[in-house]
């Protein structure tokens, strides 16, 4: 199946699914600039190993409707998810996993 809509169209549509299970601190990291890897990275917070799997499923559910393939990284009693879908990557944390990695402050552009 292809897909026609663009990266920042799926980074909106993950957005939406995000907020509708109740993802916490979502932050949208557009990174195309810094990397060649992704375009765009969300990072977002969950309150438990489950609810970081019921994020990732609910994503990857929304995503496959809209005729995107998903690779998903860690599972079980993980304090990270990794949701690779090309051109958005998203990161599914515990606060304690965010808050060591920092991923926003890795990313972030410092051009301005």
């Amino acid at each position: 199946m292809t897909n026609h809509i663009t990266s920042a169209e799926l980074t909106t549509l993950i957005s939406d699914t995000l907020d509708d299970i109740k993802a916490l601190d979502v932050a949208i990291l557009p990174v195309a600039e810094l990397t060649s890897i992704t375009d765009y990275m969300i990072i977002c917070s969950g309150t438990s190993s489950r609810h970081l799997r019921a994020i990732a499923n609910h994503v990857q559910e929304a995503a496959k409707k809209a005729g995107f393939t998903s690779k998903l990284e860690g599972d079980g009693d993980s304090e990270w998810v990794l949701l690779d879908l090309g051109d958005v990557i998203v990161h599914i944390m515990l606060p304690k996993a965010r808050a060591f990695y920092d991923l926003e402050g890795l990313w972030q552009d410092d051009t301005d």
